[in-house]
Parts: structure tokens; C-alpha cells; sequence
């Protein structure tokens, strides 16, 4: 799995190609000089060793050379920081987009299934500490792999039964860093999971922290929250002392290393095959050339807990996306909303059975009111009228077409819907009745309000129509929301209406009003309405009575009472 995801990163990287060998070329650069400058340095303590013949004009001039290579290093990291900065988070934000863009596609099963703060988390947290994992992987490993490459060739140029001391010893860092950082994987990735179950309940509550309060449910959220702390606790603070255990690991035998080169050189100059400037030369290689190693080390450690970030966010790019529609031929005209549905089964949980066997023939224009106990698969219906989930088993057909063969976009367009639950974004009053569609002048957007009988307090706002509100409605209340949702289908009524429980929320007197704006709308307009409370139905042209996913009764308001059957029982029940 970590393979994978380490192609995935550098399928990413892959597109930032140019960028990338120029931060190489830096790294190789600031490599070369950082080597040259022991070079420097170690001639000119020759230059100081010997009795009475110390020669100040050439170790003035070296120091000259030393200061300018420090300040070629210093501009060549400085760019090469840029450059590294620019790759990151470029990356970062087509991992974002993409995370985005899939989850657009993805069916509503999947949502259904995940709460939204883990979904959240992965786009937002497990990118970001992916993009602390990537930026400190190209600033340090690239230098420290040149770094190590560099000095390696320097030292065997310079003495190789020295060098080869060095390199015999140094596998055992790299042996010790890969053992951690495999142990640490997994520690991190149960980290991060527990920071996503972490974010996803604390979504939860902060959502519904008005029914929270009103339950008094503060201490049993307060344990809940605890356990998952505490497992977030756990889980961060063996990954975070297995993997700190490999830089002083490391440094442990870097310092091995160093003082074996001591030894040596120094039995090299007794036996005069090396000057001190050579030794004092070696010496500083030696540091340079385990100084990555503990760098390197510390980058692995912050690469296992990106790369475990990473799969979490590529598990949410790669999830499968609802069925490709684009081959389907665009329809050229609206529909006119004759339906019909032919054998149709379907259930979320297919072990558990929904509906079974539902038939229906709507004609165009005609009313028709689904009514039902909660769960007898009303709401379920209007799903797979929009096709936000398709059918087990037969087919829903409106003139003719099979919707499965329409275009998603081209058979919602044809359909206006108010739910009981409301919607609105961040933005201004308009925006949101427009949502997105263009070509409505002001004065339309004002009628649409005056149907809806929202524009009266759209003009009590401080800004009216232009008025700023948060996410999800801010401080409008549940009823003012409702209309506004009201308002969108009104601003340009399609063939087909969809009013789940339209009015929940809106009082009597304002309720009688929209009912009376919404007969008038409906005329010639296939619509179906689903609703709790029957009074509203009454002038209903075809009433659907469903029960455990099947329609049990159908017909007028008057004929299902004298039937006295289930839908007598329900309506009777309202008003006894």
C-alpha cells in the first residue's frame, strides 16, 4: 500500500519536472561549495602550520574565496527554498482540487456512509500534514543525497582506506532508520485516523449542539470526546517516540564514524601520508557526510506520517464515481412530465428489502401526493426520481425515456425541488435564490420573492437583496430559509415539482399564502408532494398511500376516506 501511494506522490511531483531539476542543480550546487569550503579551509591552516613561514596575502586570499562561497550556499538555498515552497504546494493544491473535484462525482452512497468531518479532515488536515511531510522531503533530501554522493568522492579522492572505514560503517544508520520508519508507518497512519474520527465528532456536535444541549447530553459528549483523545493520545505518542528514536540512533553511530576517522587520520599524519590541513580537511567531510544522515533520518520520519496522510486522501480520490453519463444524448427540449414507473425495486442496505415491485402511471400536469408512515419510502421515491440513486431492479421513464439513459444535469434541470431541510451558502440574499443560474434580472429575482412571500423581510435586511449571510442561513430563521428555498423554484418553474414537506417550517397564515401561489405554479406541472400533514394534500389528484415500500392505496382525497382504509386511519388520526 505504501508503494502505491509513494507512485500516486510521485505521479503528482512528476508535472513540476522543470522546477524540480532546477532545485537539484541548486542542491548540487550547494553541495560543491559546502565541500569546497573544508578544501579552502584546510589550506590555509597549511598555510599557518609552519615555523616562521606563515603567508598572510594567500590565507587573506582564501578567506576572500570561503566568504564568497558562503554567500553563493546562501543564495543557492534561499532559491532553492523558493523553488522546493512552489513544487509543495502546487502539489498540494491538485491533491486538494482533485480530492475536491471527486468528491462532486462520487454517489451520495458513499456520503451516506462517511461522516462529513472525516471527509472534511482529509481534504483539509491529511493535506496539510502531507505538505509538511513533502516540503521538508525536497529541502533536505535532495541536498543531503547530493551532500553524501559529494563527500564520498572527495574523501576517496583524498585517502581511500579512510573513506572506506567510513563507508563500511555508515549502512548500519541506514539499517537502524529503515527498521524505525517501517515500525513507524503504521503508527502514524492509526494516528491519523484517529484525528479524522476526532474532527468527524466534534463536527457532529458543534452542528447539533442545540439538540445536544437541549438532551442534556454535555457529559455522555464530554466521555465520547475523551476516548477518542485519549486514543489520539496513544497512538501519537508511539509514533512519535518510535520514530524520535531514530535520529539519536543514528547520530550514535555517526559518531562512531567521526571518531574512527580521527583515530586513523591521526596515525595518517604520525606516519606523515597526511598534513593536518588534510586531517582537519577529512574531518570536516566526515561531519558533512553524517550530518545528512541525521537530516535524512528526520525527513523519513516526516515522510512516513505524510505518506500515511497521503493514502487517506488518495483512498478518497481513487473511490469509484457514480456512473459516467457523458455518451447519453442531450435532451433538446424540456420534458413534459408524463412518468412511469414499471416494476421497480431498490433498498440503501441490501440485505434489508425498501421497495418492491412499485408501479405507477402519472400523466402530465397531474397532482400527485405520497403520503405514509415515516419510513415507508417516501423520500426514497423522490431519489430515484432525480437519480441520486438508480434502481435494483426496472425502470422509472418520463415520455418515453428511461431516465438511466438521460444525462444527470439534463433530467434535474427538468425537475424544481423544496425539501423540508433548507440549504443556502455563504454569500449575498440574491446569490443564493440564483444559485449559480444566470440571466435573471433583479426584477424577476423581486417577483420570485413576492410569490414566495419572502420579500418582505428580504427588505427589512440591512441590505435587502444584497444583504451578506453565513453558511447555512446564519441568523435568518428556520421559516425565512424555507422561503428563500421556495423562492429558487419560483425565480423559473420547471415541467416537473418536487415539494418534500415544502411548508414544515412556515406559519399557518404565510403557509395558506404559498399554498395558493404554489396551485397556481403547479398548474400543467407534473408535481409530486410529500407531506405529513393531509390537509394539505386534499386537492391532490392522485394520492399515493405507501407503507414498507409499497403503495397500498391510490386515489382521490374523498375516495380514500370512504374506502376506510390505511389513509382514513392516518388522516382521522390528525384530527381526533
Amino acid at each position: 500500500m505504501k508503494k502505491n501511494t509513494l507512485k500516486k506522490v510521485l505521479r503528482y511531483v512528476s508535472k513540476y519536472h522543470f522546477l524540480i531539476a532546477l532545485s537539484m542543480i541548486l542542491a548540487v550546487l550547494t553541495a560543491l561549495l559546502s565541500l569546497y569550503v573544508p578544501i579552502l579551509a584546510g589550506n590555509a591552516i597549511d598555510l599557518l602550520t609552519g615555523k616562521g613561514a606563515v603567508n598572510f596575502q594567500k590565507v587573506t586570499q582564501i578567506l576572500v574565496r570561503i566568504a564568497i562561497c558562503v554567500l553563493g550556499i546562501s543564495f543557492a538555498q534561499w532559491y532553492m527554498n523558493r523553488i522546493n515552497n512552489r513544487i509543495t504546494f502546487n502539489v498540494v493544491r491538485d491533491v486538494r482540487k482533485d480530492a475536491f473535484e471527486r468528491l462532486q462525482v462520487l454517489p451520495l452512497s458513499y456520503l451516506d456512509r462517511k461522516p462529513t468531518g472525516e471527509i472534511v479532515s482529509r481534504i483539509i488536515s491529511d493535506v496539510d500534514l502531507f505538505a509538511d511531510g513533502l516540503l521538508m522531503g525536497f529541502t533536505q533530501l535532495f541536498t543531503g543525497v547530493v551532500t553524501i554522493i559529494g563527500t564520498l568522492a572527495f574523501m576517496f579522492y583524498l585517502n581511500w582506506s579512510i573513506a572506506a572505514i567510513v563507508v563500511v560503517l555508515t549502512p548500519l544508520s541506514l539499517l537502524l532508520a529503515r527498521f524505525i520508519a517501517t515500525k513507524s508507518f503504521a503508527l502514524f497512519k492509526e494516528q491519523s485516523s484517529a484525528r479524522s474520527d476526532q474532527t468527524a465528532f466534534v463536527d457532529e456536535m458543534v452542528g447539533n449542539l442545540s439538540v445536544v444541549k437541549a438532551f442534556a447530553h454535555e457529559d455522555e459528549n464530554l466521555s465520547v470526546f475523551d476516548k477518542i483523545n485519549d486514543r489520539l493520545e496513544e497512538s501519537s505518542i508511539k509514533a512519535t517516540f518510535i520514530s524520535s528514536l531514530t535520529n539519536p540512533g543514528t547520530r550514535f553511530i555517526n559518531n562512531i564514524v567521526y571518531a574512527a576517522v580521527a583515530l586513523f587520520g591521526s596515525f595518517a599524519c604520525l606516519a606523515g601520508g597526511m598534513t593536518v590541513g588534510g586531517l582537519t580537511i577529512f574531518l570536516s567531510y566526515a561531519n558533512q557526510y553524517t550530518k545528512p544522515f541525521n537530516e535524512i533520518s528526520g525527513v523519513i520520519t516526516e515522510l512516513q506520517n505524510a505518506l500515511a496522510c497521503a493514502e487517506r486522501v488518495f483512498e478518497l480520490i481513487d473511490e469509484k464515481a457514480e456512473n459516467a453519463d457523458d455518451s447519453f444524448d442531450e435532451l433538446h427540449k424540456n420534458l413534459d412530465g408524463n412518468v412511469k414507473i414499471e416494476d421497480v425495486s431498490f433498498s440503501y442496505d441490501k440485505k434489508m428489502s425498501l421497495i418492491e415491485g412499485l408501479n405507477l402511471d402519472i400523466k402530465k400536469g397531474e397532482r400527485v401526493a405520497i403520503v405514509g408512515p415515516t419510513g415507508s419510502g417516501k423520500t426514497t421515491l423522490i431519489n430515484l426520481l432525480m437519480r441520486f440513486y438508480d434502481v435494483d431492479q426496472g425502470s422509472i421513464n418520463i415520455d418515453g425515456h428511461d431516465i438511466r439513459l438521460l444525462k444527470r444535469k439534463d433530467l434535474r434541470s427538468n425537475f424544481g425541488m423544496v425539501l423540508q431541510e433548507t440549504w443556502l451558502r455563504s454569500g449575498t440574499i440574491k446569490e443564493n435564490i440564483t444559485l449559480g443560474r444566470e440571466g435573471f434580472t433583479d426584477e424577476e429575482i423581486i417577483e420570485a420573492a413576492k410569490a414566495s412571500h419572502a420579500h418582505s423581510f428580504i427588505k427589512r435586511l440591512p441590505e435587502g437583496y444584497n444583504t451578506v449571510i453565513s453558511e447555512n442561513g446564519g441568523s435568518l430563521s428556520q421559516g425565512q430559509k424555507q422561503l428563500l428555498c421556495i423562492t429558487r423554484v419560483m425565480l423559473k418553474v420547471p415541467p416537473m415539482l418536487i415539494l418534500d414537506e415544502a411548508t414544515s417550517s412556515i406559519d399557518t397564515r404565510t403557509e395558506i399564502r404559498i399554498q395558493k401561489a404554489f396551485n397556481k405554479m403547479m398548474q400543467g406541472r407534473t408535481s409530486f408532494i410529500v407531506a405529513h400533514r393531509l390537509s394539505t394534500i386534499r386537492e391532490a389528484d392522485v394520492i399515493l398511500v405507501m407503507k414498507d415500500g409499497h403503495i397500498i392505496e391510490q386515489g382521490g382525497h374523498r375516495q380514500l376516506l370512504d374506502k376506510k382504509g390505511f389513509y382514513s386511519e392516518l388522516y382521522n388520526s390528525q384530527f381526533a
